[in-house]
């Protein structure tokens, strides 16, 4: 038995120093893949930053390029600008002389129109007045025959209401003289 136990033991001792070299070579291949990758990363980075530093040089070119352009256009567009006024000026002032011509014909036609609206008004005046009149008259006729309407409604209300109590004293009666003939 103790040859089996010894035998056993130095098997996992095996296996355990199979595994430690297994790891060993496994951890030198993933150290040499680093390394590549580091240098390849290194290698990009330097690549970019060239590329970056083409790129900024030729930006900065455009920019100065565009900032001319630009203020060349601005002076373009200032002395365009000048042009037009001094150009609109002479049409600003005649537009000014139309206006002024336009405010006093309006003007004269708003005196006009309220010439004419004074007019009208007096005028209809007289036949407001009378349709005024007449309509107060017709009020007051209304209300009469409202009057006389409540007062024939009332009237026939309380005939009705007579009539209604003979009725019922009639019915009266006659339920008397019966209980008395069945009696």
């Amino acid at each position: 038995m103790k040859n089996t136990v010894a035998v056993t033991a130095d098997n996992s001792n095996n296996q355990i120093e199979m595994e430690v070299r297994d790891l060993q070579r496994t951890v030198i291949e993933l150290r040499g893949e680093l390394e590549k990758r580091n240098l390849m990363s290194a290698d990009a980075v330097q690549a970019a930053r060239r590329d970056s530093a083409q790129e900024i040089a030729m930006l900065k070119e455009t920019i100065g390029e565009l900032r001319n352009e630009l203020e060349r256009s601005h002076i373009r567009r200032e002395q365009e600008v000048q042009r037009a006024i001094s150009g609109n000026q002479d049409e600003i002032s005649q537009l000014k002389r139309h206006i002024s011509e336009l405010r006093s014909q309006l003007e004269s036609l708003m005196s006009e129109k309220s010439a004419a609206v004074q007019a009208t008004h007096a005028t209809y005046a007289g036949e407001v007045k009378q349709l005024r009149e007449m309509a107060a008259r017709l009020r007051d006729e209304l209300e009469t025959a409202r009057a006389e309407k409540e007062n024939a409604v009332q009237k026939e209300r309380l005939r009705s209401a007579d009539e209604i109590a003979q009725l019922h004293a009639t019915v009266q009666s006659m339920r008397e003289v019966i209980d008395q003939l069945k009696s």
